[in-house]
C-alpha cells in the first residue's frame, strides 16, 4: 500500500482522538521527567512496513509486535519523525499520532523528531515544505511555531507526552534552506530553532528540546554550530548527535565522540543524547560491541549528562527501502547487535 489510504488513516485517528474522553475533568498533567538512561530506536517505518505485510519475530522465531520485541531487548524509548505533507502520507501527522499512541500504550518514552520538511531532512538537504516555499523568514518562523503547536497539541489531547522534542533533523548547516542555511545566516537558523523551542515549551513545559547534528565525532562542527547558535540567542536543552561508524572505525569514532560529548557538556553545560546510530546488518557482532561501548561512554558523562542512545530503524530487513543498516535478519528476527543495549 502506497498510503493512498492516508486519508482513511487520518479519519480513523481523528475520530479516535475526538471520541476519546479524559478520565477526569481536571487539567491534563504532564508525567514527571525520568532520569533513567534512554535506550531505544527510531522505528518510524514500522507502519509502512506492516502495510506491506512485513512481520517481526523474536529470537525464538515467534511472531510478535515490533515494540514488544524491542522492549524485551532492553529498550525503553521510541523516536518518531514528523513530516509536514509527505506525498505518500507516511510520517504525516496522522501516521505519527497512530505510532505515538501505540508506543505510549506499550510503555515507551517518546521523542518526536520534527524535520520541518515534506521528506528527508539531513546534512545534504533541508528542503522547505511545499506549502511554505514562498514564505518570508518571518512567515517561516510562524509556520514552524504553528505546525509544532498543532502536532504537539494533538498528541497532548491523546495523553501522549513526549519527553523530548527535536527541532530539525541533522541540522549540520541549519534547516529550511536557503533562508535558514546556517553558513549563510546563522541568525535565521537561530530564529527557527527558537520558534520550535517556544512552541514545544508552550504545549509541554517539561519536555526537553533537542538541536540535532550528525557526525558526533566532529568536535569542530559542533563547536561551530553551537557557538553560532549561542551567539545568536538560540535556546536548546539537549545536544543531539548521530554516529554511523563502520565495523573497522567504531573504536576510533566512539573515542572521538566521547571527547566531543565531554566538550559539549563542559562548553555549554547541556546534556547530550545520541539520537541515531547504525552499522551494516552484516556486521552484527561488531555492531553489538559498538553499541555496548557507546552506551557505556555516554553513561560516563559527568553529572549524568549523557541521556541515552537510540538506534535508527533497526527493524529494517531484506533491504527495506534500500536501507542496509538495520538490525534484523532476513527472517525477521533481531540480530545480536541489539544485545549491546542489554
Amino acid at each position: 500500500m502506497k498510503f493512498s489510504n492516508s486519508g482513511f488513516l487520518f479519519l480513523i485517528v481523528l475520530l479516535f482522538s475526538c471520541s476519546k474522553k479524559p478520565t477526569t475533568t481536571g487539567p491534563i498533567i504532564e508525567p514527571p521527567v525520568l532520569t533513567i538512561f534512554a535506550k531505544g530506536a527510531d522505528v518510524s517505518w514500522v507502519t509502512q512496513m506492516e502495510s506491506q505485510g512485513i512481520k517481526f519475530y523474536n529470537k525464538s522465531g515467534v511472531q510478535q509486535d515490533l515494540l514488544a520485541i524491542l522492549k524485551d531487548l532492553g529498550m525503553n524509548t521510541i523516536r518518531l519523525r514528523a513530516w509536514v505533507n509527505p506525498t505518500d502520507g507516511w510520517c504525516n501527522t496522522a501516521d505519527l499520532l497512530a505510532k505515538a499512541i501505540r508506543a505510549k500504550n506499550a510503555g515507551f518514552r517518546i521523542l518526536i523528531d520534527f524535520h520541518y520538511s515534506d521528506s528527508w531532512a539531513d546534512p545534504g538537504k533541508q528542503t522547505k515544505p511545499l506549502t511554505w516555499q514562498n514564505e518570508s523568514v518571518a512567515q517561516l518562523s510562524t509556520s514552524i511555531k504553528d505546525y509544532t503547536t498543532t502536532v504537539l497539541t494533538l498528541l497532548k489531547q491523546n495523553n501522549v507526552f513526549p519527553e523530548w522534542v527535536q527541532v530539525g533533523n541533522e541540522t549540520n548547516n541549519g534547516m529550511l534552506w536557503p533562508e535558514g542555511k546556517a553558513s549563510d545566516n546563522m541568525a535565521n537558523f537561530a530564529m527557527f530553532v527558537n520558534a520550535g523551542y517556544d512552541a514545544a515549551k508552550a504545549v509541554f513545559p517539561s519536555t526537553s528540546v533537542i538541536v540535532h547534528v550528525s557526525n558526533g565525532e566532529d568536535n569542530s562542527l559542533f563547536r561551530w554550530m553551537f557557538d553560532g547558535l549561542k551567539n545568536n540567542g538560540a535556546k536548546w536543552d539537549v545536544i543531539g548527535m548521530s554516529l554511523y561508524p563502520s565495523a573497522a572505525s567504531w573504536p576510533q569514532l566512539n573515542s572521538q565522540c566521547l571527547s566531543n560529548m565531554n566538550d559539549m557538556v563542559s562548553r555549554y553545560n547541556k546534556p547530550v543524547m545520541i539520537c541515531e546510530i547504525g552499522m551494516p546488518v552484516t556486521d552484527s557482532s561488531e555492531c553489538k560491541k559498538f553499541i555496548a561501548d557507546i552506551v557505556s561512554k555516554t553513561k560516563s558523562l559527568s553529572g549524568n549528562k549523557g541521556l541515552g542512545v537510540l538506534y535508527w530503524e533497526p527493524e529494517c530487513y531484506n533491504n527495506f527501502a534500500g536501507y542496509g543498516l538495520g538490525a534484523f535478519w532476513t527472517d525477521g528476527r533481531p540480530t545480536s547487535a541489539l544485545d549491546g543495549f542489554q
